[in-house]
């Protein structure tokens, strides 16, 4: 028998519940015996909700995608971002020559730091974002000569 002490209203029982058999309990309270039918359980219902579908995309009048792509520059070669995230620092300036492996941004991109790397020797010719900025993949970057 498990035992429990409650107090309701400002009343201590004292109450022992005994063997369940067939939703049938053997319950005594304060040291008078009780038996006490117990309610049926009910079987949990479960109801399957379907995801609503996705819209298809936007599309123009011609029937392409609408998609925002990032203007192209001018001659040079453009580092792109490789996926979206916020320019955290830019450690090159115009006109300075890089290596392929020289790391000429540092993007931050699911909570970790990604250093962009110039992918050619050069020159930067020019820097199109600044500290802070928040950029898409493809976006350009950087242009090297």
């Amino acid at each position: 028998m498990k035992e429990y002490k409650y107090k309701i209203n400002g009343n201590t029982y004292n109450v022992a519940i005994g063997d369940i058999e067939d939703n049938v309990a053997k319950v005594e309270v304060n040291g008078v015996p009780y038996t006490v039918e117990l309610e049926a359980a009910k079987a949990a219902t479960v109801k399957s909700v379907q995801a609503p579908r996705p819209a298809a995309a936007p599309r123009t009048t011609t029937g392409e995608k609408v998609i925002s792509k990032p203007a192209a520059t001018g001659a040079g070669n453009s580092v792109k971002a490789p996926l979206p995230g916020v320019v955290l620092s830019i450690p090159v300036k115009v006109g300075q020559a890089v290596k392929a492996a020289d790391t000429v941004l540092l993007l931050e991109a699911m909570k970790m730091e990604n250093a962009i790397h110039a992918g050619v020797d050069g020159t930067v010719k020019e820097i199109l974002v600044s500290a802070g900025d928040s950029v898409l993949e493809g976006n350009p970057l950087i242009v090297i000569e």
